[in-house]
């Protein structure tokens, strides 16, 4: 089955608020529920993993449409955002990671 047929399954048939987890680590596709004004719809959700594949957040990054993709692209490649997250690397203790169990169901991309 092709990406899109899958995704146009997944709108149609999935769950409020179900999450498809892809080939890509750290990517998934989210299921949005219908709103009022809204017909329900997907989202691609950031969360990278760590080294034992578990996600590093609890919750990710939503992204609806291209132009969110590249609004976060243009501030993740900002070179004073990296500037900034050494700084408070240096001031912040380190933190605990949490373990949380893997999913398998996987969405080829």
């Amino acid at each position: 089955m092709e990406l899109t047929d899958t995704l146009r399954t997944f709108i149609e048939e999935g769950q409020d608020w179900e999450r498809k987890p892809t080939t890509v680590k750290g990517v998934s596709i989210i299921r949005l529920p219908a709103t009022k004004n809204r017909a329900a719809s997907l989202a691609i959700d950031l969360n990278p993993v760590n080294e034992t594949g578990l996600p590093m957040k609890k919750k990710g990054i939503m992204i609806m449409n291209a132009q969110e993709l590249a609004a976060f692209r243009a501030i993740f490649t900002n070179e004073k955002v990296d500037s900034l997250m050494k700084a408070l690397e240096d001031v912040l203790p380190d933190r605990k990671t949490s373990a949380k169990s893997a999913k398998t169901d996987v969405l080829q991309i």
